[in-house]
């Protein structure tokens, strides 16, 4: 027999503090080798990500009714107890016995310690008979499960309301998001093919061709993925690449491109006519560029190892659009990779000077009166306003230029946006239009 849904979900739980593994990837992994069918898969993801997003508030509640301090309890235990307690918490449909016996067998399985399981037995049942007076969290950085340091940065640019909404979004399970390949499928087409598949399908209520999925189970399986009628894509990295603005028999570098959303994105929009160059420093990501491309069938795409700071000569003022979506520290996307959130910050520190030897040496090659899209998914300004304020001091050849994106989004007039999942519904993420004048000052 293969592993249940609760042994999945503390398997990806365990290798994420254990071994600083992502919690999707390894997750997508471990639920293909165990097996699972679709209602199990959903469970097992919605109990690893629902105990990740509130991980620092069942751990104030924990604390308060564990006898041993929880530092101290071993790894895959502690995991047993956050699973349980999220259980108890916030799934209705999972009677409180249920999950506490769950809990209980698991931590029989994974701790060779006699005392584990009685521990995890009281400790869920007292958190089960308390669980209408359980005290309120001392602050909105306990109350939404994010660290300090980032609720704090949060609220310098939003306020206390609106770092809380912002919080409380980042906790929400975001349907998955298919943006048609409307080179080859129309969106209706799409649609019937997916719910002939079983798939929950839903039009997005503002952005076209784009269509919210649930109930999907393994979507790589399905017919209407494998044969290109869609790729995966949050609507806020296709709006950066609508403002962009690329079309047909453009020549287009996307700098940083693995795994090729926006290069996808973008052969679309240009109708597959015109040359992109999608690069990346990885060869692994080469081929999941290649291999996206070909399924979707888009030949305009050429991908290809390269290290985004290192000068290439050839590329010299060779471009229509360079699209540069720098690494970042990702935090416009915690609502799909919770376990961001609780990522030291001290490496985070040194990622503005990554992104400015990008940026340096991407502009390069844009061709006089060509543009340049700079992008992160990250909400801190660091990373976002302040690496194009200081690229536009210092680089009198390019300026910053409006664009327009559908309703409700607008127009953005200085040419500078950030979508944040508290008001628009998608990832937080960061864009900037800047264009090269055709003669250089």
């Amino acid at each position: 027999m293969g592993a249940s849904a609760r042994e999945v979900a503390l398997r990806a739980l365990t290798a994420c503090a254990r071994q600083g593994a992502w919690s999707d990837g390894f997750l997508k992994k471990a639920l293909r080798e165990a097996k699972l069918d679709g209602r199990d898969a959903a469970l097992a993801t919605r109990l690893c990500f629902g105990t990740l997003q509130n991980r620092l508030l069942l751990d104030f509640y924990l604390a308060g009714l564990c006898t041993v301090k929880l530092e101290r309890l071993e790894e895959p235990v502690l995991e047993c107890l956050r699973l349980g307690a999220y259980q108890i918490l916030y799934l209705d449909r999972v009677p409180d016995r249920a999950a506490v016996c769950e809990a209980v067998a698991l931590t029989r399985k994974v701790s060779k310690h006699p005392k584990a399981p009685g521990l995890v037995n009281g400790v869920l049942r007292n958190l089960s008979r308390q669980r209408e007076a359980l005290p309120e969290p001392p602050d909105d950085a306990t109350r939404y499960s994010h660290p300090t340091w980032l609720a704090a940065a949060f609220a310098a640019r939003l306020g206390k309301e609106g770092a809380a909404a912002l919080m409380e979004a980042d906790n929400s399970q975001p349907a998955a998001c298919a943006q048609v390949n409307t080179y080859r499928f129309t969106a209706e087409q799409v649609r019937m093919e997916l719910e002939a598949c079983g798939v929950e399908v839903q039009l997005h209520p503002w952005m076209a061709d784009c269509l919210l999925l649930r109930s999907t189970g393994d979507l790589e399986r399905l017919e209407p993925f494998q044969k290109g009628a869609f790729y995966i894509q949050d609507p806020a990295a296709k709006l950066a690449v609508l403002a962009a603005e690329p079309r047909a028999g453009m020549r287009v570098l996307d700098a940083c491109a693995a795994p090729g959303g926006k290069s996808f994105a973008a052969a679309i929009a240009m109708k597959n006519m015109g040359h992109i160059i999608s690069c990346d420093i990885h060869p692994h990501k080469q081929q999941l560029i290649t291999a996206g491309a070909l399924r979707l069938g888009l030949d305009c795409i050429q991908a290809n190892v390269w290290d985004a700071k290192v000068c290439k000569v050839s590329f010299l003022n060779e471009f229509d659009l360079v699209i540069v979506d720098v690494p970042c520290s990702g935090l416009g996307i915690i609502r799909k990779k919770p376990d961001i959130r609780y990522k030291e910050p001290t490496p985070l520190k040194n990622l503005p000077d990554v992104q400015k030897a990008i940026l340096e040496n991407t502009c390069r090659y844009v061709k006089p009166g060509g543009r340049l899209l700079y992008a992160t998914c990250t909400l801190l300004e660091r990373e976002n306003e302040t690496i194009v304020t200081e690229f536009l001091d210092k680089h009198k050849n390019f300026i910053a230029e409006e664009f327009q994106l559908p309703p409700p989004i607008g127009t953005a007039k200085d040419g500078i946006l950030t979508l944040w999942p508290h008001i628009h519904g998608t990832d937080g993420f960061f864009m900037a239009r800047l264009r090269r004048k055709e003669h250089d000052d």
